[in-house]
């Protein structure tokens, strides 16, 4: 997944970018805006395919840049109490993505899920130039609605990201598990569209509504792929009788007593059981020293293994009042706090 081995050069590229400047365009500008573009997109770590696609509209290398750092930002939220803590730092990454572990598993869903909401998001802020607002749904009593307001264009986001990310693949069993996982990540953002409503009318009488259709906060969909990490089926390669074709089953009958269940397309799936991530590895840096909080995670981070205890005075603004107008006066309170690291 190309999006994925986009994560470590893109993010180091996101801390290091200047803010765009809008002046007038001329003849010569646009031309070194479109060489800047293209040179965006030459730096993604991207198929043919896909460079073509991201060099075609102006908005897709900063909607790509954007779905990557918000997908591992996301992912690092997640995964911020567990020993796997999401290091996609070089060689772990690496790695990490050559095996089918859970983990990996979470990589892809979270990743076509980002794509996924930055280029509906992109679509309906006017950013793309090949899309715009969504279009009306269809609405009961259609009558009693007004279309409105400017709804994030998932139809578009759909289609572009199924093109980007490649057609099912049948040539083995682990391209048939990250395209299933693909599809989970954009699963989870469909099932979270809502919409949204504004009343019109005297007196607020809402005789018309404006409606639009908008996609759950980023964060939501992060908490959801992660229950479904938690969740996730391990599977083995079978034989579709009927059609011939590979398909993917439970690996066993007997896992925590669901391990007979028929992966659903809205299950995440794996091949390889996970390492334990305590130790230093290819897959990770290990928990030595890592943060933990007591009573809370430090047992398990710290894989048994103990934590030490440092203590210290820390100053911090407190008893924060409003004044008017218009600043914010704080008092300065010192505090000792405790900080906990796992041993070595």
């Amino acid at each position: 997944n190309s999006l994925l081995c986009a994560f470590e050069d893109a993010i180091g590229q996101l801390t290091g970018s200047e803010p765009l400047t809008i002046l007038p365009l001329t003849t010569e500008m646009e031309e070194a805006a479109v060489k800047a573009h293209y040179k965006v997109c030459d730096r993604l770590k991207l198929e043919k395919k896909q460079r073509r696609m991201c060099r075609r509209d102006p908005g897709v290398a900063e909607t790509l840049m954007e779905a990557i750092s918000m997908s591992a930002l996301e992912c690092q939220y997640q995964f911020r109490f567990e020993r796997w803590n999401c290091s996609l730092e070089g060689r772990y990454r690496a790695s990490l993505l050559k095996r089918g572990f859970k983990e990996t598993a979470f990589l892809y869903a979270i990743s076509s899920a980002g794509l996924t909401h930055a280029m509906a998001k992109a679509c309906s802020a006017g950013r793309m130039e090949r899309c715009t607002c969504d279009e009306a749904p269809d609405l009961e009593n259609r009558e009693a609605w007004q279309w409105g307001g400017c709804g994030d264009n998932l139809k578009y986001s759909n289609k572009f990201v199924k093109e980007f990310l490649g057609k099912k693949s049948n040539k083995d069993l682990r391209a048939r598990v990250d395209f299933h996982n693909n599809l989970v990540g954009m699963k989870v953002i469909k099932a979270g569209v809502e919409t949204t409503c504004k009343c019109h009318g005297v007196s607020g009488s809402c005789t018309v509504r404006t409606c639009w259709r908008q996609l759950s906060p980023f964060h939501e969909i992060g908490k959801q792929l992660k229950q479904k990490y938690e969740m996730a089926l391990k599977v083995v390669s079978t034989t579709n009788e009927a059609t011939g074709e590979g398909d993917i089953s439970p690996a066993k009958k007997s896992i925590l007593g669901h391990g007979d269940q028929i992966p659903r397309t809205t299950d995440l799936v794996y091949l390889d059981d996970s390492p334990s991530f305590c130790l230093s590895s290819r897959f990770s840096s290990g928990t030595s020293g890592r943060k933990c909080y007591k009573d809370k995670n430090c047992d398990s981070i710290c894989c048994g293994r103990g934590h030490n205890i440092q203590s210290r005075v820390v100053t911090r603004p407190c008893q924060c009042q409003v004044r008017w107008c218009c600043y914010v006066e704080c008092k300065q309170c010192t505090q000792r706090e405790e900080v906990y690291t796992c041993k070595d």
